[in-house]
């Protein structure tokens, strides 16, 4: 009996970490990325666009760091099962720039949600001949917080 009990067990472990037992995602909630920036996303509407706010933990500004408004769209999963695509821009309410956000959300094995992106940040400049210092490139990894 002992032993019919170990091999239900494992089983059922292991059924618990197959690859299809992994959730769909969900981008509504609260998240953090690897800097500790906050971000906050609203619900999909039917258009799969969403609103939100973002709150940086990193500014290459001397002005007091502000909450600043997001919007964004969903691409619905494609026929593979593959987890949705996103993008995203953050309206700077303390700064002269605006950050464009892309990337997919993942799901591991054991339900956890992760935002894997891309950023380009463009600062405004006084002139054409400073447009090679505007625009910074980068990747973020985001989790859930709640």
């Amino acid at each position: 009996m002992g032993s019919l009990r170990c091999c239900l067990l494992l089983a059922l472990a292991l059924l618990g970490l197959h690859p299809a037992a992994a959730g769909k995602c969900d981008l509504q909630g609260l998240w953090r990325n690897e800097l500790g920036s906050n971000m906050t996303l609203l619900a999909l509407d039917m258009d799969g666009t969403f609103s939100g706010s973002y709150h940086t933990a990193v500014a290459a500004t001397d002005k007091q760091i502000l909450v600043s408004p997001l919007q964004g769209a969903l691409q619905p999963p494609g026929t593979k099962g593959q987890q949705p695509t996103f993008g995203f821009t953050v309206q700077w309410q303390f700064a002269d720039s605006t950050t464009v956000f892309v990337g997919q959300c993942f799901v591991d094995r054991r339900g956890k949600e992760v935002l894997e992106t891309a950023w380009l940040l463009r600062e405004g400049v006084p002139s054409r001949r400073d447009v090679w210092k505007a625009t910074r490139v980068g990747t973020s990894v985001f989790t859930r917080i709640k």
